[in-house]
């Protein structure tokens, strides 16, 4: 019998979509014979699932769920092909039930809730709608002691935010939320940017200071310059915050005597690259053929 390795199992998955118990039992009962694994996988209920699994799901849903102490939560992103699907009671009803998952698990893991029983749903659902669904992934914040707190932000389901604030309270950490949805900064201080972002932002602006001709000092504070610039920009501490631009983040949060412990944000689609259909195009192709 053939060894069967977890980087066959993947790769079973990727390529059909379906569990990996499933994905595992048909390699195994193929010997590991990956073509023939899927030819069986589509003679199974799987066969409208396993066609689907290759469209690309860049829409969806982002959701959160914090528990009652406000200690505890977790974002995630679902997708589906078409924001249509997105927005249907079957589909957010799966989102639902992939967060409670995730949430009562305390998982991050996204193979391991499909794992718990939400890929069965998921293949149900694909089969019922006719899109690819995905569970793209999971995030978690877990506080531990006191005087901390997590709080979210979701803007028309697009967009979520997981917060957690030492100190403070629940509409400061609301409003501190909303404003990384809406900014979206890379860090939450200075020092969190990392040294290889730096590197690459510090390449692209000595080889446009050099250009200018200047002293080499001056160059170099130039270079210093942007560098400060940019961090500023990217660091949520620094920003001017998105509801009163004469306030920075770091302001806002002393007149409470708050700090961020962290954040994640979520945006549906992003890093997904989507192929842009050209109707016309293929129109046009299709007259010319």
């Amino acid at each position: 019998m053939a060894n069967i390795t977890a980087s066959m199992v993947k790769e079973l998955r990727e390529r059909t979509g379906l569990g990996m118990m499933d994905c595992k039992k048909a390699l195994a009962d193929a010997d590991g014979d990956m073509e023939k694994a899927i030819e069986d996988l589509r003679k199974a209920s799987g066969l409208k699932a396993a066609k689907k699994a290759s469209r690309v799901a860049a829409e969806g849903v982002v959701l959160t769920k914090i528990d009652d102490e406000g200690t505890y939560g977790v974002i995630l992103e679902v997708n589906s092909e078409t924001d249509f699907v997105a927005r249907d009671d079957n589909f957010l009803a799966f989102a639902d039930q992939a967060l409670d998952a995730a949430f009562t698990n305390r998982e991050a893991d996204v193979a391991a809730i499909l794992d718990s029983g939400v890929e069965e749903a998921r293949q149900a659902l694909v089969q019922k709608i006719g899109e690819n669904i995905n569970v793209r992934r999971i995030g978690r914040i877990a506080l531990e002691g006191d005087g901390g707190i997590v709080e979210s932000y979701i803007h028309n389901n697009k967009i979520g935010v997981l917060i957690a604030l030492q100190g403070g309270d629940e509409a400061l950490a609301r409003d501190v939320a909303m404003h990384i949805a809406a900014v979206n900064p890379m860090v939450v201080r200075a020092e969190d940017v990392p040294e290889d972002v730096l590197a690459k932002e510090s390449e692209i602006y000595s080889a446009q200071a050099r250009e200018s001709g200047k002293p080499e000092e001056i160059i170099e504070k130039m270079i210093q310059g942007r560098l400060r610039k940019f961090i500023a920009e990217v660091t949520l501490l620094e920003q001017p915050f998105v509801k009163d631009p004469d306030t920075t983040i770091s302001a806002l949060l002393k007149q409470s005597d708050a700090d961020v412990i962290s954040f994640l944000r979520f945006e549906v689609g992003e890093g997904i690259e989507k192929e842009e259909e050209d109707f016309a195009a293929e129109v046009a192709a299709q007259l010319a053929g």
